[in-house]
């Protein structure tokens, strides 16, 4: 025996979204702070010139002293924490849209660049991180002489003579 069934498009939508209410709920329960305390990837600008690979990362908010920057194995990590404040009444907040927690950025460096000569700077939430090139890798200018072949072995063959 075959039953017809009425076929709702939106009764998919209906489940999905309870689904999806039930597992946030589940996760972090109605804990505000528990929703704000997670890990994030902070916003990461790469740029090369002859001289230096250059990294800049956005993570405002940020103490320098809950920064770590470390090369290990021909990889770059940047770990960090933004703390979030405890002293304000969470009551009087209507809406917590910055993000918290730690982060960690990981980056494999090219075969050019001098592990040994590396600078981190943090100014105004952007931490700069400068990786210099090696000498052997940065571009080097080779002089071309104008002329034929022959005509520079004969002022070579002259001035031997």
């Amino acid at each position: 025996m075959t039953v017809l069934t009425r076929w709702d498009p939106f009764r998919e939508f209906t489940t999905l979204q309870d689904r999806m209410n039930r597992l946030f709920r589940d996760s972090y329960g109605d804990n505000e702070e528990a929703l704000t305390a997670s890990t994030f990837a902070p916003a990461v600008d790469v740029y090369e010139d002859e001289h230096n690979v250059t990294l800049k990362l956005e993570v405002p908010g940020i103490d320098e002293k809950d920064i770590d920057v470390r090369i290990e194995n021909n990889t770059l990590t940047v770990h960090g924490e933004r703390k979030y404040d405890k002293d304000e009444k969470e009551e009087n907040y209507r809406r917590i849209e910055r993000q918290y927690g730690s982060f960690t950025r990981s980056f494999t460096l090219p075969n050019t660049v001098s592990p040994d000569n590396v600078h981190a700077n943090y100014d105004k939430g952007v931490l700069k991180i400068t990786l210099a090139k090696k000498a052997e890798a940065k571009p080097k200018q080779i002089k071309v002489n104008v002329g034929s072949e022959k005509t520079l072995e004969a002022k070579g063959a002259s001035k031997a003579a």
